[in-house]
């Protein structure tokens, strides 16, 4: 896990939306996910867009369960990068550092699928974990 200040490329396509920090908004973010990426050509059925997927469904559980606070939902922003990859981030406005848990799965699935990961601070109250998922050439589309 790394901390880290992004700069995302001019040239990548982005998806950003928000959800209520609910369970259903959990799925529906995992939904949207596999949704916009077949919109850029991943295939449904690949092994990257499961494994976004799956990312993101362990990020928006985190941060419904770890995350929430009273009336304040969370936002999933996709970001195609130029060449093969995507980053993922799940920002909520909770401050509990992403860590591995007794009996939780979910970001021992972040380490497995991404090949990296970290969490920063979104101010004034917050924080964006994020993942990148980089297929190997079996997979997707350069952008």
């Amino acid at each position: 896990m790394k901390s880290e200040s992004v700069q995302i490329p001019m040239a990548a396509q982005q998806f950003t939306q928000l959800f209520s920090a609910t369970a259903r908004g959990a799925r529906l973010g995992r939904l949207l996910t596999v949704e916009q990426l077949v919109a850029w050509g991943w295939p449904r059925d690949g092994e990257a867009t499961h494994a976004a997927a799956l990312v993101v469904a362990a990020l928006t559980s985190n941060a419904v369960r770890h995350g929430r606070l009273e009336g304040r939902g969370f936002r999933l922003t996709l970001v195609h990068l130029p060449g093969p990859g995507l980053r993922i981030e799940v920002t909520d406005p909770g401050e509990r550092l992403p860590a591995r848990r007794a009996g939780g799965l979910g970001i021992a699935v972040v380490e497995a699928l991404a090949t990296d990961w970290g969490v920063r601070p979104f101010p004034p109250s917050g924080k964006t974990v994020w993942a990148e998922i980089t297929p190997e050439s079996q997979c997707c589309p350069t952008s």
